[in-house]
């Protein structure tokens, strides 16, 4: 987070907007980086925290996607400090761990941005969109 002091959104008011599914609410995602069109998303946790059933639902959804890394890392990043313990990829059936420590995180997302380089794709030829954000 950018801003240590930024506020978390509390997506209780939301709790059975979906008449159909009144259990639903959305979720977070603590990083996501895009290049050309490939997605690196990471969910971080600190030691012993559980990821929430909603959010392993999301997750092994978003890794089963083409173009779409996801990690989890065990670790912190906030005003206190950074740390990073181990991280792991998404999987269906698991988590494969990838390396650890912060020089380990940095090399791995540097690699799957080298990597989303060589990627040629629609993205590089497409006009320009109507609408800028």
């Amino acid at each position: 987070m950018r801003n240590s002091y930024a506020s978390h959104t509390d997506f209780g008011f939301l709790r059975g907007v979906i008449l159909d599914n009144p259990k639903a609410m959305p979720s977070n995602i603590d990083m996501v980086f895009e290049r050309h069109e490939n997605f690196l998303i990471g969910e971080w946790k600190r030691q012993d925290e559980e990821i929430s059933l909603g959010q392993k639902i999301l997750l092994k959804a978003l890794a089963d996607q083409d173009k779409f890394t996801v990690i989890v890392i065990n670790g912190y990043s906030d005003n206190t400090g950074t740390e990073v313990h181990n991280f792991y990829k998404v999987t269906q059936n698991k988590l494969v761990m990838l390396g650890n420590g912060i020089d380990g995180l940095k090399d791995f997302i540097d690699a799957w941005y080298q990597s989303s380089n060589s990627v040629i794709s629609a993205y590089t030829d497409r006009a320009s969109p109507a609408i800028s954000i």
